[in-house]
């Protein structure tokens, strides 16, 4: 590239996309490097459907992403044509005397109703009752509701390519199926430069988003932080009875949470094909990489997740599943977010660790990283971001 490299972004899943989107928008001279060819299944920005939602029941120093998320997903809609946010409502479920831990907080349910207080989010507190009669689907009997009236689901593989789109349009260079194999900072801190199995690379600034990828990038003391969990998505079929009533018109995107017989509870979508839904629970407490992962879902694996999650929870959902894919977590101690600069070198800024709830606000942070990259300093707040908040080993 004969023009010289503002910022290179290393990883092109939902953060990458969005900063390079983002920075080449501003005019920044910007190149991206991935070594697949995303939007891929290989990662963490794949499998149809993210839930979105505003308020926030891991904390409500997530909320404004969510909510500048919005504003960008209606932008890039406006300027491709193109869906990306479908809107159905969501309801969190979670029952009245829960110990049980979601996304690294407790009392979950209440947390959520408290930021949508705070930022004035429409939303409908349900008792069992108003569940049941408001939503049949679910088999709920000891239950509270939260209930978001502008809740939904977007649709990864598309956001991420529409933005891929617009970045190329203002200017982006995107390299595909290239590994980043070392990225150096130079002593001066003023430039990095970043070796690839296809070439070398000298940039002003670089961002890390490299998804499970993070840990080949960041010191060694940093690595311990950043744990890779393999999760499973299912598409479990509709008895022909119930189809109606799965559909986007009449099923919201839904959290439950259990009060036993999980480390989460399960969360899912409407039908977007009449014939299926997605559903999927998550865990924590086996570790993985994206080279050793086994990526082939088991008749197990799937009779083990009807029976723990679906079975006697949702009407008519019937044990033949459809299809099944495997996707990776990254996640911190905390279950919070990364996205900070090395406090050793101002030049390197770290995006990674979304730890399961990180693609709703991928839109803003993409913001937030060009912010850094151009500014140094970003209009939403990212101080409990921190990478510094875990201390060193």
């Amino acid at each position: 590239m004969s023009k010289e490299i503002d910022t290179t972004v290393i990883g092109m899943g939902a953060m990458g996309a969005a900063a390079l989107y983002q920075l080449a928008k501003r005019g920044e001279n910007v190149l991206g490097i991935d070594q697949f060819s995303p939007p891929h299944s290989f990662g963490s920005s794949h499998g149809e459907s993210r839930i979105t939602r505003q308020a926030l029941g891991e904390g409500e120093e997530f909320v404004p992403l969510a909510l500048r998320s919005y504003e960008i997903w209606e932008e890039l809609e406006k300027a491709t044509g193109k869906k990306l946010l479908h809107i159905t409502g969501g309801l969190i479920l979670e029952s009245q005397d829960s110990q049980v831990s979601a996304h690294g907080r407790f009392n979950f349910l209440k947390g959520t109703i408290d930021s949508a207080k705070k930022y004035d989010i429409r939303h409908d507190i349900l008792e069992t009752s108003d569940i049941k009669s408001r939503f049949p689907q679910f088999n709920a009997t000891n239950e509270k509701g939260y209930y978001e009236y502008k809740a939904g689901y977007l649709l990864p593989e598309l956001c991420v390519g529409v933005q891929f789109e617009l970045a190329e349009s203002f200017g982006a260079s995107l390299h595909r199926n290239e590994r980043t194999l070392e990225i150096v900072p130079s002593d001066s801190n003023d430039k990095v430069t970043i070796k690839t199995d296809k070439g070398e690379y000298e940039s002003g600034k670089v961002i890390i988003a490299a998804g499970p990828w993070i840990s080949k990038f960041v010191k060694p003391e940093y690595s311990e932080f950043f744990k890779v969990q393999r999760q499973i998505l299912f598409w479990f079929g509709i008895d022909k009875a119930h189809v109606a009533v799965y559909s986007p018109n009449n099923f919201p995107v839904f959290v439950w949470i259990f009060e036993k017989g999980g480390e989460f509870g399960f969360y899912g979508f409407p039908s977007m094909d009449g014939k299926t839904v997605k559903l999927a629970g998550e865990q924590f407490s086996k570790t993985t990489t994206p080279e050793s992962v086994d990526r082939q879902v088991k008749e197990d694996e799937i009779r083990e997740s009807y029976t723990n999650y679906v079975d006697k929870r949702m009407i008519g959902i019937t044990n033949v599943c459809k299809k099944a894919e495997t996707c990776l977590y990254t996640t911190t101690p905390d279950s919070g977010f990364v996205i900070d600069v090395d406090p050793e070198h101002p030049q390197v800024i770290i995006a990674s660790a979304c730890s399961g709830h990180g693609f709703k606000h991928s839109a803003a942070i993409g913001e937030v990283l060009a912010e850094l990259a151009i500014n140094g300093k970003s209009k939403i707040d990212i101080s409990k971001f921190s990478i510094s908040r875990f201390g060193r080993s």
